[in-house]
């Protein structure tokens, strides 16, 4: 009997050690990393669980939301698109967004992935609408930004945070494409005509700009050169001015000499320019011979007397000028 009775003690003391294993193993949850889990008590939240070990009471609280914490990646479908210059072109797009917030993503809105999509498409068909073509293709990141601005506000009280929304493709119709492509040539060979008439008229200029300075330059030329022949004819004036002035006063002191001189002088002078002439081939001048010989014995009778030499006999000098007949 005792036998008995110590048997079912210790079956009794068995259950309640499994009963007591079973409701540890009940209450203690494990959370991964990048998880949160919403702890629920007959139906309502209470509190969330953090990565790591935790304890709930067993049979009064459950597990109710496992929310992934980490960034994720949504796709953002094919739609069509009209621009605000009537263009239809489709896009498609990428959204990154994290959960933040585990209770209000998990409790504040249903169909949390479908929710950020419809909000994304909707935005991205707006946006997209406001622009022309043009200004669509070229700003892709005013897009993003636009997009992702509005979205992030919008899906803010979900406990949600937008990170990043990106535009992968833009698609215009087949002709339109063709369209741009013409419009895109033509551009091009505009480009290249304006660059090219550009160029020549660059060439022009400085072609022009050189001619004019060569022509300043010739003429600053012709003008030093005309001021030193001035120069040099008021130099030789003066010096003849002088000698014209010496002859005036030996004349003036009654010297026969210097007058025999300054005759046979402008006389010999006269008849070299004559025979240096370029249209004058054969010279004809019955010249007087008395008279060229008086005035070369003028200016001997000068060298003599420079030079100290004896005074020779007056001679008159013939007063009839050289014959040219």
């Amino acid at each position: 009997m005792d036998f008995l009775e110590l048997d079912g003690l210790s079956i009794t003391l068995l259950t309640l050690g499994v009963l007591a294993v079973l409701v540890l193993f009940a209450g203690a949850k494990v959370v991964p990393q990048g998880y949160n889990y919403t702890v629920e008590r007959f139906g309502r939240y209470i509190r969330t669980l953090k990565p790591g070990l935790n304890l709930i009471i067993p049979f009064v609280d459950n597990v109710g939301k496992k929310m992934n914490m980490m960034e994720q990646v949504l796709d953002v479908p094919h739609q069509e698109v009209i621009t605000r210059d009537n263009a239809s072109v489709t896009a498609n797009g990428v959204t990154f967004y994290q959960i933040l917030d585990a209770a209000a993503a998990a409790y504040e809105v249903a169909q949390l992935e479908v929710g950020i999509l419809n909000l994304t498409m909707t935005n991205i068909r707006s946006v997209m609408g406001s622009m022309d073509l043009d200004e669509l293709l070229s700003h892709r990141d005013e897009i993003n930004t636009r997009v992702l601005r509005v979205v992030d506000a919008a899906v803010s009280p979900w406990g949600l945070k937008i990170t990043r929304i990106e535009i992968k493709d833009i698609d215009p119709p087949k002709d339109l494409v063709e369209s741009m492509g013409r419009q895109m040539k033509a551009e091009r060979e505009k480009r290249a005509l304006i660059l090219e008439a550009e160029g020549k008229r660059q060439a022009a200029i400085l072609q022009a700009e050189g001619q004019k300075q060569s022509q300043v330059l010739e003429a600053e030329g012709r003008r030093e050169a005309a001021f030193r022949d001035a120069e040099a004819r008021e130099r030789s004036a003066e010096a003849e001015a002088k000698a014209t002035e010496v002859v005036s006063d030996a004349i003036a002191a009654g010297s026969v000499q210097a007058i025999n001189y300054f005759v046979a002088n402008n006389y010999i002078k006269a008849l070299e320019s004559l025979a240096k002439s370029p249209n004058q081939k054969v010279l004809m001048l019955p010249v007087d011979a008395a008279s060229v010989i008086g005035a070369i014995g003028g200016i001997a009778e000068i060298a003599r007397e420079t030079f100290g030499g004896e005074k020779p006999a007056t001679r008159p000098v013939s007063g009839r000028p050289p014959s040219t007949t």
